[in-house]
């Protein structure tokens, strides 16, 4: 173990100074602010960098502070090599993603705003993977949905942008809300809060009764988040976002949140037979989801983004398949898939910006022009492919080396694999030559070779995709074993090279080149034969999204309606009948009812006078017979009530009460006035009758409530500390005066509040009176009729 140092805490707030400073450079260097801006993540990414032979020696850097010690919250960091990786990755593809974006959106009137939510969307996303505890962890999982909301519907004038942020906030929002149940469920279970003891508890964990609502909740989250199927359909929606945007979500952010959680969770939650069979299942599923409707596709970005859903699927296929060589397959996968994707995005970005389209049906000989970005594309596409000298391959030999044995359920496993596998080849190499050979065609505009701010990125994430499987020792020590033995919980050692598995494994590998040729020879008829597929199943889970939604407005509607029909007397009695039923069902189901206080000895004549004063007041108020009378009244009964505080030693409180009956009766008569209201009851005597019930009930609940607070023997913690700390802490000999400014200063500031609210309700009723009796006095039909206001 190693503590964590202030540099690592400066790396991990440097997103969100960024995002605090991005629209003020913006402004002041406009379209080379990407330049400046870049290196804040990627000074985070040298300070990580520094971390990598550390933690490759089987270091676990730990650190924090305690946020609520009672509760056991802390805001701790766990760096290990799964956590590390994905630091890497988000800081390193993070500040590629800068750059590209400064030249994607050059001349953008929002660029600045743009920067802030992908600095913010960057430091959510790293607070994630580094998060110890259960709480920072829940944050920043939640602050990745809502940053991403803000970074699809970036172009909010657009409807199709608007619905897919929705979507991708409604569904990742509500796995969201799963997990914290889950993450509640495992604290009460295992009594931590961080995640580096969980980890150590894993026997305690599987055999514990509420294992299985933890694993579905758990799962729950990190489906929708890694979109499986069927929670897949809000990330090709996601497109709407800007490229730089896919380009960052799809390669090294959100979508593998998902994933990281499980392969954080494999040593405390896997290796029972619901893990190994629901994540295979479901990874499976979606892998085999993702690949067929991609082939459907003819935008760039949206093949892409299938192959996404099918690489993740891949990815919870080979988490939960229960092996060790699955595990170093899905460290290896992750890896190339976090650089090739990268890459193909950004390719797809620059032939739109360059050539005005992204649809693979109108683009053809692009090579000539655009050189560069094809050799990036290329380089990419071979990864994707599983094709040597890529670290692609690598991940795609140890694939098969982990799935493929005699054993029924390995052969499913890997025969899809091997189908998922032969498609994302067809469509990786559609994407990268179909738009570049072939005769050149005419495009919107004239294509020509993107600027360096566009084209660093992709060539830097394809020549990493090639180093890293050259010199495969060196990724292997640094990233792939330190990973491999995070997930695994126990020490583990990735040495695959390119030189490929004989046997079983590289036949599968020729078979899926075969097959993988022989889908992108055909790709127009398998596009063609996918889209009559679809359309006979009909709708899917991205329209059943909209018929959900459309569901759920109306019921919100409809339970509106009821509860809320718009009639003050209703809301009125429905509140006090819930206050009736709060105070006097507890005392009726347990038994608690108080016994009868007796009457109080030496009561003086004078003090028998305002309590019959009070009597009369209430009196008054039941039997006026119009409401001005009736507000006088009960000032006569409100002032009765302060008489006696004063007698009984509370002159402070004495003259509160003073004060808010006055101004009561002041406010309540002038709004009665202008209000103009019937000076009269005209209620039926049946519903007088009702009102007089629910108004017993709910003085004889408050008695009875307080009279049940004062048989018990009387505490004077209180008091004592009152008493003795108003003068030394809060300096105030008043000690009434001291506990309402002071210890609950808060709570008065709350009432201030309240009364400053109230007086301004009442004076938008009487603007409304004015403006009613002047549209009247014009006769005007808009002119509502359900104020007291008669037409003329």
């Amino acid at each position: 173990m190693a503590a964590v140092t202030a540099l690592t805490f400066a790396a991990l707030c440097m997103p969100f100074l960024a995002a605090a400073v991005a629209p003020f450079i913006v402004r002041a260097l406009g379209d080379k602010a990407a330049w400046l801006l870049a290196a804040a993540p990627f000074l985070a990414f040298l300070h990580f960098c520094r971390l990598l032979p550390v933690v490759a020696d089987g270091t676990v850097i730990t650190g924090g502070y305690t946020w609520v010690p009672s509760y056991n919250l802390a805001f701790s960091v766990l760096l290990d090599g799964l956590s590390l990786t994905f630091a890497l990755l988000i800081t390193g593809i993070g500040a590629l993603v800068v750059l590209y974006a400064g030249g994607y959106l050059k001349g953008h009137p929002d660029l600045g705003r743009f920067f802030s939510f992908i600095f913010l969307f960057m430091g959510a996303m790293l607070g994630l993977v580094v998060s110890d505890s259960y709480l920072m962890l829940f944050a920043f999982w939640e602050l990745t949905s809502i940053t991403s909301f803000l970074l699809i519907g970036f172009d909010h004038s657009r409807e199709a942008s608007r619905r897919a942020a929705l979507q991708a906030l409604v569904i990742t929002g509500g796995g969201g809300l799963l997990l914290l149940a889950g993450l509640l469920l495992l604290w009460s279970v295992t009594g931590t809060t961080d995640l580096s003891t969980l980890l150590r508890s894993g026997d305690l964990l599987r055999a514990n009764a509420y294992y299985l609502p933890i694993l579905l909740l758990v799962l729950g989250g990190a489906f929708t988040k890694s979109a499986q199927f069927p929670f897949h359909v809000w990330l090709p929606n996601a497109m709407e976002a800007p490229t730089p945007v896919s380009a960052y979500l799809h390669s090294a952010t959100m979508v593998k949140a998902g994933v990281y959680l499980l392969m954080r969770l494999q040593p405390a939650m896997g290796g029972t037979a619901l893990w190994e069979t629901l994540l295979p299942v479901f990874g499976g599923a979606t892998l085999i989801v993702g690949t067929l409707l991609a082939v459907r596709q003819t935008d760039l970005k949206l093949k892409l983004a299938y192959t996404t859903v099918s690489s993740l699927g891949l990815l919870v296929m080979l988490t939960g398949f229960g092996t060790p060589y699955a595990i170093e397959a899905a460290v290896l996968y992750l890896v190339a898939h976090s650089l090739f994707k990268g890459a193909l995005f950004m390719v797809a970005g620059i032939i739109d910006h360059e050539t005005g389209t992204r649809d693979i049906t109108r683009l053809s000989g692009l090579r000539q022009a655009m050189p560069l970005t094809f050799a990036a594309a290329l380089a990419a596409a071979v990864s994707m492919a599983g094709l040597p000298p890529f670290f692609g391959f690598l991940a795609k030999e140890e694939i098969y080396t982990a799935l493929a044995h005699g054993d029924p359920r390995s052969i499913l496993f890997t025969v899809l694999a091997l189908v998922g596998n032969a498609l994302m080849f067809a469509i990786g190499f559609a994407v990268a030559l179909k738009p570049f050979v072939g005769k050149a065609v005419e495009t919107p505009a004239h294509p020509h070779e993107a600027p360096p701010l566009l084209l660093v990125g992709p060539l830097v994430l394809a020549l990493l995709g090639l180093i890293a499987a050259v010199f495969s020792g060196a990724a292997h020590h640094y990233i792939s074993t330190p990973m491999a033995s995070a997930v695994r919980g126990t020490a583990a050692s990735v040495d695959i090279s390119l030189i490929p598995h004989l046997g079983v494994p590289l036949l599968l590998s020729l078979l899926t080149v075969i097959l993988g040729i022989g889908v992108y020879w055909q790709l127009d008829r398998a596009r063609f034969v996918m889209a009559a597929l679809l359309r006979r199943l009909g709708p899917g889970p991205d329209r059943g999204f909209d018929y959900a939604m459309t569901g759920i407005v109306r019921l919100a509607v409809a339970v509106t309606r009821f509860v809320q029909p718009g009639r003050l007397e209703i809301y009125v009695t429905t509140t006090f009948l819930c206050i009736a039923a709060v105070l006097l069902v507890p005392l009726w189901l347990f038994g608690e009812w108080p016994s009868l206080p007796a009457m109080p000895d030496g009561v003086r004549l004078y003090e028998w006078g305002i309590f019959l004063l009070a009597v009369v007041g209430l009196t008054a108020v039941v039997c006026a017979r119009d409401r001005l009378t009736a507000i006088v009244s009960l000032g006569i009964q409100g002032f009765s009530v302060a008489i006696i505080f004063l007698l009984f030693g509370a002159p402070d409180l004495a003259f509160t009460q003073f004060m808010v009956e006055t101004l009561s009766v002041v406010i309540l008569a002038l709004v009665m006035t202008r209000l103009r209201l019937s000076p009269t009851d005209r209620r039926p005597l049946g519903q007088m009758l009702l009102d007089g019930a629910i108004a017993l009930a709910c003085g004889t609940g408050f008695a009875l409530l307080l009279t049940k607070a004062t048989d018990g023997p009387f505490n004077t913690a209180l008091t004592d500390f009152f008493n003795t700390y108003s003068k030394t802490i809060a300096h105030g000999a008043n000690v009434v005066n001291v506990i309402i400014v002071d210890f609950r200063g808060t709570d008065t500031l709350g009432e201030i509040a309240v009364v400053a609210v109230t007086g301004l309700a009442i004076l938008a009723l009487i603007r409304v009176r004015a403006q009613t009796e002047r549209k009247l006095a014009e006769n005007d039909p808009d002119a509502p009729e359900d104020l007291g206001v008669e037409r003329p």
